[in-house]
């Protein structure tokens, strides 16, 4: 056979399987993406099905916390996660030696103040109880919230991970309570107002738009990422991931349902 013809024949044949191989994102099993319930969660669905037009078969895993998802996606009882912001991702990998990277941006919660006993921070009073999360970046953020707000000053060494103890200046005697994000919602009938990640606001029943009574700027830098095992990275699974979240229809979707409470980072 010419040798011409032979690397011709070689090459279609291998075309042709690389093809056949892209069914087989479907036909393998499940990739499973932990998520909190919610809004991630509600966004999920709509990913999965950009997916499946790439032949990619997403199982949704839905957790009540901010920990486990972590902890799942590194033992490899997921395949990815979406729940968390860069920050978050960089202290939890140096915490617990985690080899977890973030792959794609994909929407910004602004974080909320919540009360159901006063209609606007200047009314809280002296000596208020005030919510906050009880995870490092997440209460720091919190925290540098309130000090935009004029209400206290953070010492400026403590950068994201600013705790109550950071607190530099509280003219106003607040008393922080440091409380797990996902029962902040709760936390409404015992503290005089608390901070509340948006995802957790929403499947509480609360209206970012309507009830905080004050909220974090849109611009804010903690965009919520794709995050994966760092030997996954590159793979035609996490690729497809990504194509399919930043897709015209996952932002349209994300534009129409959540109306600016929730914005897309892509």
């Amino acid at each position: 056979m010419n040798i011409k013809k032979t690397l011709q024949t070689l090459a279609a044949l291998a075309l042709g399987a690389a093809f056949a191989a892209q069914p087989a994102l479907a036909a393998d099993k499940p990739f499973k993406i932990g998520v909190t319930a919610g809004p991630h969660a509600e966004i999920m669905e709509v990913v999965k099905q950009e997916a499946a037009k790439q032949g990619l078969n997403i199982q949704i895993v839905e957790f009540s916390d901010y920990v486990q998802p972590n902890a799942a996606l590194a033992a490899g009882d997921l395949d990815a996660n979406s729940y968390q912001h860069q920050p978050y991702l960089d202290n939890v990998n140096a915490d617990r030696h985690y080899n977890l990277v973030s792959v794609g941006k994909t929407v910004i919660f602004p974080i909320g103040i919540y009360s159901k006993k006063y209609k606007s921070l200047k009314d809280l009073p002296v000596g208020a109880r005030i919510g906050l999360p009880n995870d490092p970046t997440n209460g720091g953020r919190v925290l540098l919230l309130l000090q935009n707000l004029g209400l206290i000053k953070v010492d400026p060494k403590a950068g994201l991970k600013a705790t109550p103890l950071d607190v530099t200046d509280n003219p106003r005697k607040f008393k922080f309570i440091e409380l797990d994000a996902a029962q902040l919602p709760r936390s409404l009938d015992d503290t005089a107002a608390s901070a509340i990640n948006t995802n957790f606001a929403v499947s509480a029943g609360l209206d970012p738009k309507k009830d905080a009574i004050a909220q974090e700027s849109p611009d804010s830098p903690y965009a919520n990422v794709l995050v994966v095992r760092a030997a996954d990275k590159d793979s035609p699974q996490v690729r497809a991931l990504v194509a399919a979240y930043h897709s015209p229809a996952v932002k349209q979707f994300i534009e129409t349902k959540y109306k600016g409470s929730v914005v897309p980072a892509f």
